[in-house]
């Protein structure tokens, strides 16, 4: 990559934790956003310790890279809003998207629209079985299951949850040093190219 470039990551669960792992090479400044604290549920499916049980995402996140890689990375420690989106993502060269709710990814590609910022969002389905790396001109959202339906729980689907992280990675990789953008479909079988 050539020129350093402010990427900003948006949820760090079990796509974004694992996205921010693979991205922790790139030459970039890299801020990651989530109010989400960590559960012992967190600890099967997301790149997050029993060591940082009951912290934040963003923070746990942002020490692990520390202290495991002496990678620096911003941790905001905020859920993201309607009113507080521009703070959060303005300056941003790429926002991911790795929220798992409507609200959120419809407060996201407000923002990254108004501002001309490129986004690049990635979705898991609940039952870890789907997957989605797609650009923001391309990407309608789902609407949510039931409240509080379980998503991405358990390790069973981890390798597959990596798998979707991995080609979310590579893709934001490749658009930060080409400016390549490509949408894939992601299941267990393997990856389809949309655009």
């Amino acid at each position: 990559m050539s020129a350093r470039k402010k990427v900003v990551v948006v949820g760090a669960g079990a796509l974004g934790s694992h996205l921010v792992l693979f991205g922790r090479n790139w030459d970039c400044d890299l801020k990651v956003v989530d109010f989400d604290r960590i559960e012992q549920k967190n600890t099967q499916a997301q790149f997050h310790s029993k060591m940082g049980l009951r912290r934040n995402k963003a923070q746990a996140l942002q020490q692990s890279l520390q202290g495991l890689f002496g990678r620096k990375i911003e941790a905001v420690p905020h859920r993201l809003t309607a009113d507080n989106a521009e703070q959060l993502l303005g300056g941003a060269d790429l926002v991911v998207d790795c929220t798992d709710n409507a609200q959120a990814r419809r407060d996201i590609q407000a923002l990254v629209r108004k501002a001309g910022v490129s986004c690049l969002h990635g979705a898991l389905s609940g039952d870890g079985s789907f997957g989605r790396v797609v650009w923001d001109e391309h990407f309608r959202e789902d609407e949510e299951g039931s409240e509080g339906e379980a998503t991405c729980e358990d390790g069973e689907q981890l390798p597959f949850f990596a798998l979707a992280a991995a080609q979310l990675a590579y893709e934001a990789q490749m658009f930060l040093s080409s400016g390549a953008r490509r949408s894939f479909q992601i299941t267990p079988a393997g990856a389809v190219r949309l655009a």
